[in-house]
C-alpha cells in the first residue's frame, strides 16, 4: 500500500483522498524548491529595512501567523511580534511597546480579505500616518490585499502560492518573509525541507509516510488523540491548526493535543524531531505530508475547511445587526464537565486578552477539566483558533466539551473605516462561534474569566 501512496501523493493524483479537486493543492510538496529561486527578493527586502526598523509586527491569522509564531519563539527573537488577536488591550498594550515610526507591518492573508487582518492593517496605517515604507503585504496574486498594498505605495509585495492552502504555507512567503525579517538563514532552513521532502520520496524509510501512517492506523484503532510532545518553541500550535483544520470533518478527525499526556485508550504519542533550530525546516514539510497521508487513511479531503464559514458569517450578521453580541455566561462549567463521556475532549476557548495572567487562568480551568472528566484537554485563544481547530470543532467528531471563556474588553478601539470597533469585534467572534457550536448541537458553556 505504502509504495503506491507515495508515488501517488507525487504524482497529484486526487483519487488518494477523495478524488475531487485536492490535485489542484499540492503546491507544498515542491514549495521548499521554488522558494529557494525567489530567496534574493525576500533577502534585499531585509536588507533595504535593517537599518530604518527596530521591531516587525505580523498581521494575520491561522496559516499566516502560526507558522511565524512557532518561529519566532524557536529562534528567541523578541522583536518580532505577531499580532493574530482583536483584543482591543492587546492591541493597546502591544502598541505602548514600539516605535511605530521604526515598525514594520506585515499585513498578511492569502484571501486578502481576512477581516481581522484588514482591521489591524487600516488601524495601524492610520497611526503611522499612512506611510506605506512601514508596510509590506504577504497575499495571493489579485487578492484585495495586493490592491490595497499597490494603492498604498506598501514597501513590499509578496505572492503567496495560489496551490497551497494556508495552513501548508510555512516553508512560502508566509514562513520564509518573516524568518528573514528576523535575520535567520533561510536558505539553510529551506535545505532542511529540501531534505525532508526528498526523503518523503522513498518507499521505505520516509519519515513523512511513518508518520503518516501511525497518525492514521491509530485513529483507526481509535486512538484519535494526537498527544504532541512538548518542544520549547510551541510547534505544537503550528501543528495543531495543520491536523485539526486538515482531518476535522464529515463527522471524523484527529484532535491535536499538544503537550497532553498520552496514557489513555483514546490518545497517541507523537514527537517532535528539533535536534536544532534549523530542523525546523524539516518538521514543517515532515507534518505536512503526514497529514496528506493520514487524510487519505480517513478518506477525507485533507485540503478543504467546509465548516469554518459558519461562524465568520454569524459575526458578520452579528456587526451588520448593530445590536451590541450577547456573551453573557450560559450554562456552567459543573454542568458541562460532568456531561464528559470516555473519548471526549474538552477545548477551552479564551476570548479574552492573552496576557501570561490569561494563560495562567486557562491553564488553570484545564486542570480541572482534566481532574474532573478525564478526558484529554485542549486550550486556545480566540479568534486565533477560529482558523485552525475551529474546523474540526465544528465539522469533526462530536465528542468535544467547549467552554468558552469571554472578559471585559474594556474601552472601545476604533477600526478606521468600520461602524464597530475591535471590542465589539471580538465579541461578535465569541458570540458567532457560540452560536455556531450549538446550531451544530455542541455541548458548549459560557463563563467570564473574572470568575475563574
Amino acid at each position: 500500500m505504502s509504495t503506491t501512496l507515495v508515488e501517488r501523493i507525487w504524482a497529484r493524483d486526487a483519487t488518494v483522498w477523495t478524488g475531487q479537486d485536492e490535485g489542484n493543492w499540492l503546491g507544498w510538496l515542491d514549495q521548499p524548491w521554488r522558494m529557494r529561486e525567489d530567496l534574493d527578493l525576500v533577502l534585499q527586502l531585509a536588507d533595504s529595512v535593517v537599518d530604518r526598523i527596530d521591531a516587525v509586527v505580523l498581521l494575520g491569522m491561522g496559516g499566516s501567523s502560526l507558522a511565524p509564531e512557532v518561529i519566532k519563539r524557536t529562534f528567541r527573537q523578541e522583536t518580532f511580534h505577531v499580532l493574530d488577536t482583536t483584543h482591543p488591550q492587546a492591541i493597546r498594550d502591544l502598541e505602548r511597546r514600539l516605535d511605530v515610526s521604526r515598525t514594520l507591518f506585515i499585513s498578511a492573508s492569502k484571501s486578502g480579505s481576512t477581516l481581522e487582518t484588514r482591521s489591524h492593517t487600516d488601524y495601524f496605517w492610520e497611526r503611522t500616518g499612512g506611510n506605506g515604507d512601514l508596510f509590506i503585504a504577504i497575499t495571493d496574486p489579485g487578492s484585495e490585499l495586493e490592491q490595497l498594498a499597490r494603492q498604498r505605495e506598501f514597501a513590499g509585495i509578496f505572492p503567496g502560492e495560489p496551490t497551497i492552502g494556508g495552513r501548508y504555507s510555512a516553508l512560502s512567503a508566509f514562513g520564509m518573509v518573516p524568518a528573514a525579517l528576523m535575520g535567520l538563514d533561510v536558505d539553510a532552513l529551506l535545505l532542511r525541507a529540501i531534505e525532508m521532502a526528498e526523503a518523503c520520496q522513498f518507499t521505505e524509510g520516509n519519515p513523512g509516510l511513518e508518520l503518516g501512517l501511525s497518525l492514521g492506523e491509530n485513529w483507526q484503532a481509535g486512538r484519535d488523540k494526537v498527544c504532541i510532545a512538548p518542544n520549547t518553541g510551541g510547534f505544537g500550535l503550528w501543528a495543531e491548526q495543520l491536523i485539526a483544520e486538515s482531518t476535522g470533518k464529515q463527522g471524523k478527525g484527529l484532535i491535536p493535543a499538544p503537550e497532553e499526556p498520552p496514557d489513555g485508550p483514546d490518545r497517541q504519542a507523537q514527537e517532535v524531531r528539533l535536534t536544532g533550530e534549523y530542523e525546523l525546516g524539516q518538521e514543517f514539510f515532515r507534518w505536512e505530508f503526514a497529514t496528506a497521508v493520514a487524510g487519505s487513511i480517513l478518506g477525507i479531503n485533507p485540503f478543504d475547511q467546509p465548516d469554518v464559514q459558519s461562524a465568520k458569517d454569524k459575526t458578520r450578521e452579528l456587526l451588520a445587526s448593530g445590536q451590541d453580541p450577547n456573551v453573557e455566561p450560559e450554562g456552567s462549567i459543573e454542568e458541562l464537565f460532568a456531561a464528559a463521556e470516555p473519548g471526549d475532549y474538552v477545548a477551552i476557548l479564551g476570548f479574552v486578552n492573552p496576557t501570561p495572567e490569561a494563560e495562567g487562568k486557562l491553564a488553570e480551568l484545564a486542570a480541572q477539566a482534566r481532574q474532573e472528566t478525564g478526558c484529554v484537554v485542549t486550550h486556545g485563544f480566540g479568534p486565533r483558533y477560529l482558523h485552525s481547530t475551529g474546523q474540526l470543532h465544528k465539522g469533526g467528531p462530536p465528542t468535544g466539551l467547549f467552554l468558552q471563556v469571554v472578559d471585559d474588553t474594556g474601552d472601545e478601539l476604533a477600526i478606521p473605516g468600520q461602524p464597530f470597533g475591535f471590542g465589539k469585534l471580538i465579541r461578535a467572534q465569541a458570540a458567532g462561534d457560540f452560536a455556531s457550536l450549538q446550531e451544530r448541537g455542541r455541548r458548549v458553556a459560557r463563563i467570564q474569566l473574572e470568575e475563574v
